[in-house]
């Protein structure tokens, strides 16, 4: 993807003359600079060396001023590039530079900037001794110094730590999709944390569905850990209890995934009474109570106040960290179709470079397009200035960490 950031640089033009003011007598005073500017036309861009890896498309010629354009928008938006190009030391001077000329106001976001490029360098000295002069300037407590998470190995985007999956719909026969969506991420990670706490019914042909996708992983040696089983348990009973009243052999899954939920919770005497059951019913030897396929209790959910901090409910994040690097982002999609909204978590995001924003802003406008809320959670200064300069700000809502 090509991205038209910068304008084309203007010909050298040939010095002008200088102009007189009215009453002026042999001696020629210069007009003012700004003056002079005020209604000419003049070309906008900045020069970055370094960026034999882009090619960049040229804007128009020339704009005119416009008195409402930010001041800081043309250093914040260097800095982000040089620093997604790896140009950290470049991307510190302009920085450091710009805020020797304006400190105040708008500039607040350069100090912001500043500060992470000297958490993400390691400048502690750097950092505190800016903080002293940030609390002067802005008359209040400066960001504080914490330790830079160790980048993510492979560098890639990734789910969530859990890598967790929320069950779309109901445990319905007919809910093919949610079927179809908890195969393929099985089938393309190897493991999957299937949470079914959303699920509000299910019916004999559900629980059939799904206790032929934990027989599936267990025979392909994946793994599927079930999470909101103690929900899940009343809504397959009611299922089982529903087909009392047709062939024995139309509840029979209901009766296997009820075994299996009990093994999983470890309730080993609730068990054996319903296997002794099944066995009576079925007329045939009912699965064996395995120790070892005890299942570690679950995790408690959010606290209230977290959820609405993140905004997003029970719904979990789609994480970006460390530093990300030509990546393409073809798991993103699947795990924005089961959501009603896309939460981004990049807390733990240090840096992405162009080709990665390009194809993030590829893959978002078509969940935008689904008209599906995105939120960016706790990104740095400096990757935030990044989105906005590429556009992937447009299509979301930016939320920073509080400092």
């Amino acid at each position: 993807m090509v991205f038209s950031f910068f304008k084309k640089q203007p010909e050298k033009m040939a010095a002008r003359p200088s102009i007189r003011l009215p009453g002026a007598k042999n001696e020629e005073t210069p007009v003012p600079a700004a003056e002079l500017a005020a209604d000419k036309n003049v070309q906008g861009g900045a020069s970055l060396d370094g960026f034999s890896d882009f090619d960049f498309t040229h804007s128009p010629p020339s704009f005119q001023i416009d008195g409402d354009i930010d001041p800081v928008n043309a250093p914040a938006e260097e800095a982000a590039i040089l620093f997604a190009n790896g140009q950290d030391q470049q991307a510190r001077t302009v920085l450091e530079n710009a805020l020797q000329a304006r400190r105040s106001g708008p500039a607040e976001r350069l100090w912001l900037m500043l500060f992470d490029l000297y958490r993400i360098i390691g400048e502690q000295f750097a950092f505190e001794t800016m903080g002293i002069e940030y609390a002067r300037e802005f008359e209040e407590s400066p960001p504080i110094w914490r330790n830079e998470p160790e980048p993510a190995a492979s560098g890639k985007a990734s789910k969530s730590d859990a890598g967790r999956l929320f069950f779309k719909g109901d445990l319905l026969g007919g809910n093919a999709a949610a079927f179809d969506t908890a195969r393929k991420a099985l089938e393309k990670d190897g493991v999957l944390c299937l949470d079914m706490s959303r699920v509000k019914q299910a019916d004999a042909e559900g629980c059939a569905r799904l206790l032929e996708l934990l027989l599936y992983a267990r025979k392909s040696k994946r793994g599927i850990e079930l999470r909101g089983r103690e929900a899940l348990i009343p809504l397959v009973k009611n299922a089982v209890e529903a087909g009392k009243n047709e062939a024995p052999a139309a509840g029979k899954e209901g009766w296997l995934l009820l075994l299996e939920l009990f093994q999983q919770q470890g309730q080993q005497d609730v068990f054996e009474e319903l296997a002794i059951a099944y066995a009576v019913i079925f007329e045939e030897s009912p699965p064996s109570w395995d120790a070892g396929r005890v299942k570690a209790p679950e995790p408690a959910a959010p606290a209230d106040d977290e959820k609405e901090e993140i905004g997003t409910g029970n719904d979990d994040a789609y994480v970006l960290s460390g530093e990300i690097k030509s990546s393409r982002f073809a798991d993103l999609q699947t795990f924005a179709q089961v959501r009603d909204a896309l939460l981004i978590d990049c807390e733990k995001l240090t840096r992405i470079d162009f080709v990665s924003a390009g194809a993030l802003i590829n893959a978002l406008s078509s969940v935008r397009g689904e008209g599906k809320p995105i939120t960016f959670h706790h990104p740095n200064y400096l990757v935030a200035e990044l989105f906005q300069v590429v556009g992937l700000a447009g299509l979301a809502t930016v939320v920073f960490a509080k400092h």
